[in-house]
């Protein structure tokens, strides 16, 4: 392959870290005004079956509560059976830093200790989604440049854009396994304090923040990938000078 076959082909590939860029911001975005913001993604949910005894019947139905960054929803639940019903009405927790739960989120499990397992110091540190989320605007931001800015100037913008798509990148990773131990520690907790009867599993938000993590990390490549284009650019330039 040709030196300038090669050059168009880099160059090709860091036109693509825009767009890269762009889509992990969109997921991060997504995630960061999860529950109880966007009531349809979350990081974590808890789910269990709630048991209300008659003279006649047992009524079985499934609740949950689900989390977010900045609170919880819970689950309306409406059940019924022999003519006797189960009707409680769902409701969110007004969006902040760190879970305050209340007496409703265990009324709606039926058990207690929750707001133990999930303390607000601990939850507190799901502020890194949204800082990971305005670091990867501040790449797409640069890496926009690669492609608006002359050879000689270009070569900069994908250093600097280098370095904060590999800033990003990690800190994502480290979002998402932050994001795993936590809902792994709540799973484990729960299972004792409950003996089964309260089930924790990984939202739809963990699996995008995942997703983000890649799309950063194939950023990285695609800058560097702009570095080595730009810099085969202006020696292309320097030959046909002379």
């Amino acid at each position: 392959m040709s030196s300038s076959s090669s050059c168009s082909l880099t160059m090709s590939v860091a036109r693509l870290t825009p767009l890269l860029f762009f889509v992990a911001f969109l997921l991060l975005l997504l995630v960061s005004l999860s529950v109880p913001i966007i009531k349809s993604i979350d990081l974590l949910k808890l789910t269990a079956t709630l048991s209300e005894g008659f003279s006649v019947v047992s009524i079985d139905a499934s609740g949950n509560v689900k989390f977010g960054v900045w609170g919880y929803c819970i689950s309306s639940v409406e059940a019924e059976a022999a003519g006797q019903s189960i009707n409680k009405a769902g409701e969110c927790s007004k969006p902040h830093l760190g879970y305050t739960l209340n007496s409703n989120v265990e009324n709606a499990l039926q058990v207690v200790g929750i707001s133990d397992t999930l303390s607000r110091s601990v939850t507190s540190v799901l502020v890194l989604h949204p800082i990971a989320c305005g670091l990867t605007f501040l790449g797409l931001v640069l890496s926009l440049f690669i492609l608006l800015q002359p050879a000689s100037r270009a070569r900069l913008c994908s250093s600097v854009t280098l370095i904060v798509s590999i800033l990003a990148s990690v800190l994502t990773t480290i979002v998402f396994l932050i994001d795993v131990i936590f809902v792994a520690v709540v799973q484990h907790k729960l299972k004792n304090a409950t003996k089964g009867d309260v089930k924790a599993t990984w939202g739809s938000g963990t699996w995008m923040i995942l997703a983000a993590a890649v799309l950063l990390w194939a950023a990285c490549f695609g800058a560097c990938c702009g570095i080595f284009a730009t810099r085969g650019r202006r020696r292309k330039q320097d030959t046909e000078k002379f």
